[in-house]
């Protein structure tokens, strides 16, 4: 399948550069797939399209402040290391600009010294192995250190670091935030369980991964970044409860998609479970954890544009993307919501 069917024209004004002051003021496009009808609401109606019964399940990983600039410390030259995952203990893959700098042995220094990183391993395209070395406990001092890791298709400062997570992030770990759970407030999320709604809990720590454009031209060719999940013993028996009493397992994100995805491929129920997945979801996959998807709009010709084609068909994906465009959705990370059912 050629990478190019999932191409459409996107004019990078759509591209949300700031998320709007209120999480759940967003738009929401609504796909029926049954009715092959598109309808535009707001991310606080989405109340109206759940039923008692139904389970939302939520990615609740959060983004460690992941971007840290330093310097040499032979040089002073300046380097920028983003951390990927942690490997074993204060050990690290990361990725450093610029990497032709940055040799086995190389030992790069954060904050007066606060933190020091020294290269054990060379990665391709840019990456490294490093172990840090500090005083204390390094999530504090990746606190007072780390800048958040916006996706670089956003080029504005972000004042308010925790308007990149969502309001229920608790599990330190991701790169990147599960963006379709930022339109979500804690009163509107209190508001659905109380209509009937159950709420579930999984982890996945997003990768960068997710900002990998497809570079080969046959879909089948593109290989996926493997990343970290956890599914909890009372949350599998909460979902499987909801899959046997007939509600709908209603995901948000794609995250929270390629999780419960993973467990069903390879226990055929829901099971607690942890581990990596690099699990690739493109038509003519067909979902068998997931009845339904909230999500952002996505890039062209990206893995995520052909996840959601899965669940809801290119040729209505493709259509709904138009007619977004058309109608001026606000694009990627901070920006507009789509729900398919």
């Amino acid at each position: 399948m050629d990478v190019k069917q999932y191409d459409f024209n996107l004019p990078e004004e759509l591209i949300a550069q700031v998320p709007l002051l209120d999480r759940s003021a967003s738009r929401l496009m609504v796909l029926n797939r049954d009715k092959h009808e598109i309808s535009h609401h707001h991310f606080s109606d989405i109340k109206q399209f759940l039923q008692p019964g139904d389970c939302l399940v939520l990615n609740d990983t959060r983004v460690l402040p992941a971007r840290l600039y330093g310097s040499k410390e032979d040089t002073g030259g300046k380097v920028e290391v983003l951390l990927l995952h942690q490997d074993h203990e204060d050990e690290w893959e990361v990725l450093v600009k610029p990497a032709k700098k940055v040799k086995l042995g190389t030992k790069i220094v954060f904050g007066d010294g606060k933190l020091v990183a020294e290269c054990i391993g060379l990665q391709e395209h840019g990456g490294r192995k490093v172990r840090f070395s500090y005083e204390g406990i390094f999530l504090e001092v990746l606190e007072s250190l780390g800048e958040m890791p916006l996706p670089p298709y956003i080029k504005e400062q972000l004042p308010d670091q925790e308007r990149y997570q969502t309001v229920y992030a608790r599990e330190e770990g991701s790169a990147a935030a599960p963006t379709a759970g930022l339109h979500f407030t804690k009163e509107l999320l209190e508001e659905i369980e109380q209509s009937g709604v159950e709420i579930a809990y999984l982890t996945l720590h997003v990768g960068l991964g997710t900002f990998r454009p497809v570079s080969v031209e046959n879909v089948e060719e593109h290989e996926m970044h493997a990343e970290f999940y956890q599914l909890s013993h009372e949350t599998a028996e909460q979902l499987q409860r909801v899959k046997e009493t007939g509600g709908r397992i209603i995901s948000v994100g794609t995250t929270s998609t390629r999780t419960l995805e993973t467990i069903i491929r390879d226990h055929e129920s829901f099971k607690e479970a942890s581990g990596w997945t690099n699990i690739f979801i493109y038509p003519p996959y067909q979902l068998k954890a997931v009845d339904g998807l909230i999500t952002n709009f996505h890039l062209p010709q990206s893995t995520l544009i052909m996840l959601v084609s899965a669940l809801a068909g290119r040729d209505f994906i493709l259509e709904a993307y138009h007619k977004a465009v058309e109608e001026k959705y606000r694009f990627f990370s901070f920006g507009d919501a789509m729900l398919i059912l």
